[in-house]
């Protein structure tokens, strides 16, 4: 099994198995069924894994989940760039894309290799993702390429995301402190948490 499949089917697991009855059923979003093409489609050009509906508002999401050996981390991560895609148009990745309203993030109490073990998240956030972009918008948060390995609030009102990159080469990406959108925004930065605050 590819590195890319074996991904898949774990998000696939956790998703169905822990984040429908632990996060999103007690928000009572339900989950609407999409048609596969269509499905690979939005992953693919706008970022969106699920959509769901909750009465008569429509929330689309990105998930990422994490196994147990990432708990100690307080941040999620947005893909940035792929330079060296030899497709040029695959260089933008996951952040120049992204449409998606929400992002949600948790972190397993199992290692990958055992996702059946899984009972529940150690933690997780549904982050509000236009509220971000907002604030990136605003260069209230912004991106640097400053060889720091976190997050940094500057001034007392900005928050400064250092670029890391992937062992192989791969791609880079940037984490966002979940706890300091809250310390500089409010928890309205956040749909539903535990553990990060």
């Amino acid at each position: 099994m590819s590195k890319y499949s074996k991904d898949r089917a774990f998000t696939d697991y956790v998703h169905a198995n822990l984040a429908i009855p632990l996060i999103y059923n007690p928000l009572h979003w339900s989950e609407v069924k999409l048609k596969k093409e269509y499905s690979k489609y939005i992953d693919m050009m706008d970022g969106i894994d699920y959509v769901f509906r909750k009465g008569n508002t429509v929330m689309s999401v990105q998930e990422r989940f994490r196994e147990k050996k990432y708990q100690d981390f307080t941040d999620f991560t947005i893909r940035y760039r792929r330079d060296s895609n030899k497709i040029e148009d695959r260089h933008e990745s996951e952040y120049y894309k992204v449409k998606a309203h929400y992002f949600t993030y948790g972190i397993i109490d199992s290692a990958k290799h055992e996702t059946k073990k899984a009972s529940s998240f150690i933690k997780y956030a549904i982050i509000d993702l236009k509220k971000v972009y907002q604030k990136l918008d605003e260069k209230k948060i912004y991106i640097s390429d400053n060889g720091k390995n976190k997050c940094e609030i500057i001034d007392g009102e900005r928050l400064e995301c250092p670029v890391k990159y992937n062992s192989d080469g791969s791609s880079s990406f940037f984490p966002i402190d979940i706890s300091y959108l809250v310390k500089l925004w409010g928890t309205d930065m956040l749909v539903a948490q535990k553990g990060f605050l």
